[in-house]
């Protein structure tokens, strides 16, 4: 799977960075190799801090400090969010509400990146899954 670039759904980054066993076996070969360009999006940071202060995802508090060198280690490279992706993101149609994952799916439209997902509602968008 050489030389692919990929963009994670905010689960996949807590499950690969926490070695959780939800992630799949596929996912995890193409997250390890080194010829693969690994992106999370800065509302995956930005959606991991809000729910942790919500007391919904308590076992994120080490993401949520060293969330920057977790990244920088595990060679993972942020997507920051520009006007175009927010404005597409805005205009997204359809009765899916989650703002995270609407960027998610206007990044990986307008980036040209399939999302590595175990979420089925990216498929609804049109959106290049991986899993």
């Amino acid at each position: 799977m050489g030389g692919m670039r990929v963009l994670l759904d905010t689960h996949v980054l807590l499950w690969w960075l926490f070695d959780d066993l939800e992630l799949s076996a596929s996912a995890r070969a193409l997250i390890a190799d080194p010829g693969n360009a690994v992106l999370v999006s800065s509302a995956s940071a930005w959606e991991i801090a809000i729910k942790h202060r919500h007391g919904k995802l308590p076992e994120a508090k080490e993401a949520v400090e060293n969330l920057p060198r977790l990244l920088r280690e595990a060679r993972i490279e942020s997507l920051p969010i520009t006007v175009e992706h927010a404005l597409a993101a805005g205009a997204l149609p359809g009765p899916h509400r989650d703002p995270f994952d609407r960027m998610l799916i206007a990044q990986s439209r307008i980036e040209n990146l399939p999302v590595l997902t175990a979420d089925p509602v990216f498929g609804q968008y049109s959106v290049p899954v991986l899993w």
